[in-house]
């Protein structure tokens, strides 16, 4: 399809100037909520625990200098000005970006799956980031009760588990109520980090000549390469890019630029510095420098200012998820799922049960397992910094054929970006040993049952056609056999436009009649995030009754049969709903030993078929009228 009929079909993101405050507001809660609570555990994480480094001026300031310069680099430079241009008609997102990366038929066959593949590992990661960043986040502000009393200390995981419950429970009634208060909340945190940072800053200036990275490179020469180990929780300060380019259709580009110029990026580096300030004046403050800060009297309200910003972190982190995985459901990378709208006025505002409760019970898990912040630290890193990767490498391929830059500027920008992306990344996996490995273990699994999926979606498609007429074929067919014609229009869903659907062939074999009127209706999902309805459905008379019809669709918009019927009666083949009859095939796949997969996957995908949602449900089909054919199919 051509760039103008892509931007044709789709629907543009606009955001009002006049109602910019707002959407930057909106944006505190959503988009830097993640990124925004690294501060509870970055820098202890370096000069505490296993590998910690000693908390000495120089290792401080060097810490301070690569953190500085990870922010300008990594966040600033690499996603707020260049990455947030590589959206796909608004959205963003590693999907978005792949989807991107691929259009527009500029990629040989091979070369367009192997960056599909790419891009769906790149997502997968995000999964286990789903699940480690709600616990690691909302464990590590309770965290802050010890410092007030070590009474608390034993119950804090129990009380971090009843939280994430809490939070979990209530996704099913949706965030449109709660959303209003996300952005006032985190920006009372952001507030509240910066004035904690400048109280510390203020009692040793000194610090702030840590924004020179001579620091950074004094560190490495005082512990050699020793001091390589550091990346690993250096990155803790970056984990949130991600999570900020994925939710960028939700504000658009500018509002997330002024927030993180304005807001955002000052108060975290105030905030960083001030923890380091307190620890060149105090180096027994390393255990928890965060709340060291903290006045004795502000204690107790601080960790629940704390708690309510990971709480809404990992809001935003969960809606992610919830997303990424109905994006993954329109493309075709994973089987059907409940999908339940929360809002009906706000199309993103989603809940997907299965997805919900699989996040709670491996944050839960995590939270017994590690029982600390410190210990799941380790875990925490790697799947992000390899998501990171990925993006890097899709930017790449973006920036070469649809930006069209040179290769040379392509060098010189993505270059440098890759061998940092790189370096965090081998830090990182110094730490899959001792819990790095969770996270590559979730990805893997789901990456497989994702490849998994389409693999066998393609093995399935092609037997399909094997057994089933051409439309030209039927035509011909009906010109030679005087089937009975009956009263009312058959809806037949097909998966493929160029062939006649089998419950179709197997309803003339047998019942030697047909409706007066049958059409076949083909969804089409297109690399855009949403179509116009007015774009959506394209009508072809076959002649003998008969009508193809082809709904193109977004992949964040929702294969709703009754708006499709109401459309297609619009277009002038006029539908009555409660006098249609919807046949859908049920494949009964049978895995065999024919060249294709392996069988032990052909039968995961069998079992996968066979627990998805069903297609009722899926495209809100009136139950009463559908007729099901059951079709035996070997793979």
């Amino acid at each position: 399809m051509s760039k103008s009929s892509h931007e044709s079909l789709s629907t543009e993101s606009s955001h009002p100037k006049s109602n910019i405050h707002a959407l930057v507001l909106g944006a505190m809660g959503v988009v830097f909520g993640d990124i925004g609570t690294s501060p509870l555990y970055a820098i202890r994480e370096s000069f505490h625990g296993a590998h910690a480094f000693p908390a000495n001026e120089t290792n401080i300031l060097g810490a301070l200098s690569m953190i500085f310069w990870s922010l300008m680099l990594i966040i600033s430079l690499k996603y707020v000005v260049l990455i947030l241009r590589a959206d796909n008609k608004g959205e963003g997102g590693i999907l978005a970006l792949e989807t991107l990366a691929r259009k527009n038929g500029m990629l040989r066959s091979r070369s367009a799956t192997v960056i599909m593949l790419i891009g769906i590992f790149g997502a997968t990661l995000l999964y286990g980031d789903g699940i480690i960043t709600p616990a690691i986040s909302v464990l590590s502000a309770l965290e802050g009760l010890k410092v007030a009393t070590p009474v608390f200390e034993p119950f804090v995981p129990l009380i971090t588990i009843v939280i994430l419950g809490c939070l979990f429970s209530v996704q099913k009634y949706g965030t449109g109520k709660i959303g209003a208060i996300f952005g006032p909340i985190t920006m009372a945190w952001f507030v509240a980090l910066g004035l904690l940072g400048i109280k510390q800053i203020w009692s040793h200036p000194a610090v702030l000549a840590a924004a020179n990275p001579i620091h950074a490179y004094h560190f490495f020469v005082e512990n050699g390469s020793h001091g390589y180990i550091i990346l690993g929780t250096i990155f803790l300060t970056v984990t949130g890019g991600e999570a900020l380019y994925a939710d960028m259709g939700h504000f658009g580009k500018l509002p997330i630029r002024i927030g993180w110029f304005t807001v955002v990026l000052p108060c975290l580096l105030l905030n960083y510095f001030g923890q380091g300030a307190l620890l060149i004046v105090d180096p027994s403050a390393v255990e928890n420098p965060f709340y060291r800060m903290v006045p004795s009297y502000a204690l107790y309200p601080m960790v629940a200012l704390a708690t309510l910003a990971t709480v809404i972190a990992s809001q935003a982190l969960i809606t992610g998820v919830y997303s990424l995985t109905k994006q993954a459901i329109q493309l075709g990378y994973c089987p059907r799922m409940s999908i339940i709208h929360t809002s009906d006025k706000e199309i993103g505002q989603i809940y997907i049960p299965f997805v919900n409760w699989a996040l709670f019970i491996g944050a839960a898990w995590l939270v017994i397992e590690f029982q600390n912040s410190s210990s799941m630290a380790a875990a925490y890193g790697i799947a992000v910094s390899a998501t990171m990767l990925v993006t890097t490498f899709l930017a790449i391929i973006v920036a070469r054929r649809v930006w069209k830059w040179p290769l040379w500027l392509v060098s010189c920008v993505f270059v440098p970006f890759m061998l940092i992306d790189i370096a965090f990344f081998g830090s990182n996996a110094l730490k899959i040993l001792v819990g790095g490995w969770i996270p590559l273990v979730i990805a893997s699994c789901i990456f497989l049952l994702m490849s998994t999926w389409i693999r066998g979606r393609k093995l399935l498609s092609d037997g399909l056609a094997e057994h089933s007429l051409t439309f030209e074929a039927l035509i011909s067919e009906f010109k030679q056999k005087n089937y009975g014609r009956v009263e009312g229009t058959a809806i037949f869903m097909s998966g493929r436009p160029d062939t006649v659907p089998l419950p179709l062939s197997h309803n003339t074999r047998h019942n030697k009649v047909v409706h007066e009127r049958v059409v076949f209706i083909t969804f089409a999902t297109m690399d855009i995030p949403h179509v116009l309805p007015a774009r959506r459905v394209s009508i072809e008379d076959l002649t003998y009754g008969f009508f193809r019809v082809i709904v193109s669709l977004g992949f964040m918009d929702d294969p709703n049969l009754q708006n499709v019927i109401k459309l297609i009666s619009a277009q002038g083949l006029e539908i009555n709903p409660e006098e249609s009859t919807f046949f859908l095939g049920r494949e009964i796949v049978l895995a065999t030993r024919k060249r294709g997969m392996a069988i032990w996957r052909e039968k995961v995908f069998a079992f996968m078929g066979k627990n998805a949602q069903s297609p009722v449900s899926y495209f809100n089909l009136p139950a009463k009228q559908v007729m099901e054919v059951g079709i035996q199919i070997e793979i």
